[in-house]
């Protein structure tokens, strides 16, 4: 094995390449996770289940990747990384290439474990994979391009397959997404350099668990509150006047301001990350409180939406990035924790948010987000150990490639 090329300063170097494989695979991921979320009416229709019943393909979804993911990093942990990575991509086509022919709501389901199973598992891979191709200084720039592609599902893949599933049936749009997946197996087999895993020789990690704990903590806090509102933001929307050819072109707007912030936090993932771990929670609750301020006038109601959703932008990176930092664990049980707990949150914030708007409507939902978020600017701003930069994460240049 032999150390990578160092990036330049300005710069990821070589490893640019492998890291944009790796964001446009997370891309696949979240269309995979959240399609179903714009065709429900259509699944329902089809099968003859309620919306209640085809929900179920999105929260059981989301409940596997909590429950599973730290079991199956460490079950893999000793396994090769690049084809544990291509297997991973390889079950979200097997999962949409089901769904697009199932011939029943029971098969489609199936479908759906395989792609929760496959969740589960790919993005502590995935984490670990980025952080393993750059030094140890460029981790919060390489998970901040690999987590792009959260925010591009998010603004592209989910509305253009949702609106293909409109246009053509719900059906085309898993079938076209399994041809995306294809393709993305294709370039990750062909650009992806092999990079070294965990070896049972390997000196014991020198972090504290308690500092793990404490960025886990902040990102399943941060996902709770974000999602208890965002959740309900198509609803927000329309309640707040936007007609509706308005709320799809909005909800791109939002994610635009999610990759500009995600951009203008990169650097600061690596230079200072107590600092980013503070400031990114502390605007979305700023934002999150504007929109409880401005409901129910739209307009501003989009200006804070979008000074909400830009402070998220960066969000998946700097929790990636400071659960690898702790040097508590390998780069891949760590992203599992983060996985774990970003889903617990997602699902965990709609449960509060569908209960907060039942009894007191959605400005309580507002205030209820930011009052949440409050508490992980609050968890980090007394966490500094836990957050502090670190130039490696087990002491040397951990992350080598074969």
């Amino acid at each position: 094995m032999s150390a990578p090329r160092q990036a330049p300063e300005d710069g990821l170097g070589p490893a640019r390449t492998g890291l944009l494989v790796l964001a446009v695979a997370v891309f696949a991921a979240v269309t995979t996770e959240l399609l179903p979320v714009g065709l429900l009416p259509q699944i329902s229709a089809a099968f003859g289940v309620s919306d209640a019943e085809a929900g179920l393909l999105v929260s059981a979804y989301a409940g596997m990747v909590a429950v599973l993911s730290v079991p199956l990093a460490l079950a893999t942990r000793r396994l090769p990384r690049k084809p544990v990575l291509l297997a991973t991509i390889g079950g979200y086509l097997v999962s949409n290439a089901i769904a697009a022919v199932a011939p029943s709501f029971a098969v489609l389901a199936a479908g759906r474990v395989i792609g929760g199973l496959t969740h589960a598992l790919f993005f502590s891979v995935c984490i670990g994979y980025a952080t393993r191709l750059v030094p140890a200084g460029r981790t919060g720039r390489a998970l901040a391009l690999a987590s792009a592609g959260i925010s591009g599902g998010l603004v592209l893949g989910v509305p253009l397959s949702t609106a293909l599933g409109d246009a053509f049936g719900w059906r085309l749009a898993f079938g076209a997404l399994a041809a995306v997946v294809a393709l993305v197996l294709v370039m990750a087999a062909v650009v992806l350099p092999p990079v070294a895993g965990p070896r049972g020789d390997d000196a014991p990690y020198p972090g504290r668990r308690r500092d793990l704990a404490t960025v886990v903590a902040a990102n399943g806090v941060t996902y709770l509150g974000t999602y208890v509102l965002y959740t309900y933001i198509s609803v927000l929307l329309r309640d707040s006047g936007a007609p509706g050819g308005w709320v799809g072109p909005t909800l791109l707007l939002f994610g635009v301001c999610g990759l500009v912030g995600l951009r203008l936090a990169a650097t600061q993932l690596d230079h200072r990350p107590h600092g980013s771990a503070v400031v990114i929670p502390a605007l979305m609750a700023a934002g999150t409180a504007a929109v409880a301020l401005a409901y129910p006038r739209l307009g501003l109601v989009v200006l804070a939406g979008m000074v909400w959703l830009a402070a998220f932008g960066p969000a998946a990176s700097l929790y990636q990035s400071a659960s690898v930092r702790t040097s508590s664990s390998t780069p891949e049980t760590a992203g599992a924790w983060i996985n774990a707990s970003s889903n617990a949150g997602i699902g965990g914030g709609a449960a509060v948010g569908g209960a907060v708007m039942a009894a007191s409507g959605l400005t309580a939902v507002a205030w209820t987000s930011a009052a949440i978020v409050a508490l992980a600017a609050l968890l980090a701003l007394v966490a500094r150990s836990a957050l502090r930069p670190r130039e490696t994460a087990s002491g040397g240049t951990p992350y080598t490639s074969t």
